[in-house]
């Protein structure tokens, strides 16, 4: 049997285990005819138990109308969020701060991201992080 030949690709980041067939899922699957409800229950049971998280998932959308999905860690800036017990970064990054993350925190963000960032490397791994929490107005520890 021949590979089904891809479509395209969409990604969409969720809230964990309550996606629902209203934007953004409905117009992004729909326009491909993609079965919506069929993608949010497999979503919603694959992320059940990490509700209150945003997840990120990459669907690959075959031209049989069929599709497949995998599901990512959730993006750094809510990683770096949730290490620091804010809601929001700062709306003036560089002038006005929210918090500091210490180096411990930014290694293990950086170990736990790894999969999904585009180093194997940790030290690369925890620059990026600390790029990422620079560009929200959170410094971090040298």
């Amino acid at each position: 049997m021949p590979a089904k030949k891809v479509k395209t690709i969409v990604k969409l980041n969720l809230a964990a285990g309550e996606a629902t067939a209203a934007p953004p899922v409905g117009p992004a699957l729909g326009q491909h005819g993609l079965p919506i409800m069929e993608f949010v229950k497999a979503y919603n049971e694959r992320t059940a138990k990490l509700k209150g998280q945003t997840i990120p998932a990459v669907i690959t959308v075959y031209e049989d109308r069929t599709f497949s999905f995998v599901t990512k860690l959730p993006p750094v800036s809510k990683m770096i969020l949730k290490a620091l017990g804010t809601d929001k970064g700062s709306g003036k990054a560089g002038r006005d701060y929210v918090g500091e993350l210490s180096k411990a925190q930014l290694t293990q963000i950086a170990k736990d991201k790894l999969g999904d960032l585009n180093t194997r490397n940790v030290e690369a791994a925890s620059r990026i992080v600390a790029g990422v929490a620079r560009s929200m107005g959170v410094k971090t520890e040298e």
